[in-house]
């Protein structure tokens, strides 16, 4: 399957961007009355035929269309600090998008080492990662948040925060996997390369987070949140399936 990304899809022709239009017909030596699949990146797949294989404007007729394709039954919203390093960012993008994600919030906390985050590069990794891996829906990439401001957004959901600290709660961490209800809405929290301040943990806490733990190894920030993005995928699909 050859799948093309355009938010603004319409039927029954529909002309493609020009990058889009180049790899489709330059790299890919497609033509007319081949066939293709595009997504909004909302859930909609359609299955097209070429009709104007121009590599500027590519020209497609939209055949079928199936909503709600790939759909997961939860929605999962990760908050992490961006890496010192941005490429490791961008590898954490790219895996969790491939493995089923809603939305990365980008979090500036006390310890951050990455305080400016360039979204377009960002964009263009999810937008990659969705195609290669036959997404229909595609990870929404929020502005980069102070933590306080992103506690204080509403949400309707569970919120978990995993930090090295020792726990506030008397019953101390819960295990990410067993803490998840399955089919809801899940905000899970990752810190940067030196976690959490005490302030920050202390503040989540008394907003209603869940302290949460992701297992007794130690985590690289970009491999915590993705560790934590394919538990929440596992948890749920155990769960829904008992």
């Amino acid at each position: 399957m050859q799948l093309f990304y355009d938010p603004d899809i319409e039927a029954p022709y529909h002309t493609l961007g020009e990058e889009e239009s180049k790899h489709c017909i330059r790299v890919l030596r497609l033509s007319c009355g081949d066939g293709i699949h595009l997504t909004d990146g909302r859930g909609n797949l359609y299955r097209a035929e070429i009709t104007d294989d121009n590599p500027k404007h590519c020209t497609v007729r939209i055949l079928s269309t199936e909503s709600g394709y790939g759909k997961l039954p939860y929605e999962l919203t990760v908050a992490v600090a961006p890496t010192k390093n941005a490429d490791r960012f961008e590898w954490f993008l790219e895996k969790a998008t491939e493995v089923g994600i809603s939305a990365v919030l980008p979090l500036e906390t006390e310890h951050s080492e990455r305080r400016t985050f360039k979204s377009e590069r960002g964009e263009k990794v999810i937008t990659a990662a969705m195609k290669q891996s036959i997404k229909a829906y595609r990870p929404q990439l929020l502005p980069m948040t102070p933590f306080r401001e992103a506690v204080l957004r509403p949400f309707g959901g569970q919120r978990f925060l995993a930090h090295c600290a020792p726990a506030h709660a008397p019953e101390g961490k819960r295990y990410l996997p067993q803490a998840v209800k399955a089919g809801g809405k899940v905000e899970v929290w990752i810190g940067p390369e030196g976690d959490f301040s005490p302030e920050e943990i202390a503040f989540a806490c008394s907003h209603g987070f869940t302290e949460i733990t992701l297992g007794d190894q130690r985590l690289r920030t970009e491999t915590a949140a993705l560790a934590s993005v394919v538990m929440v995928a596992v948890a749920n699909t155990l769960k829904l399936s008992e």
